[in-house]
């Protein structure tokens, strides 16, 4: 279907390429999604991702989970 909009993607979703270090905006937005939990991490508070599975992460314990490991508590 054509100009169809997915409601679970917002327009304020970035796309990034996250480097060694770093990371390139590729679409404008205000925020990315983290892997594990799927809430908004706005930009400016991204600190957490894995360059090799370009994914972002909202917390130390979302980057342990998407390790295999469990946080403690």
């Amino acid at each position: 279907m054509l100009n169809r909009i997915d409601p679970s993607v917002s327009r304020d979703e970035a796309v990034v390429e996250f480097l060694d270090g770093d990371f390139r905006v590729i679409k404008p937005g205000k925020f990315v999604r983290c892997a594990i939990t799927k809430e908004p991490i706005p930009l400016d508070e991204l600190r957490y991702w894995n360059v090799a599975r370009q994914e972002a992460y909202a917390s130390r314990d979302a980057v342990l989970m998407a390790m295999g490991v469990k946080p403690k508590p």
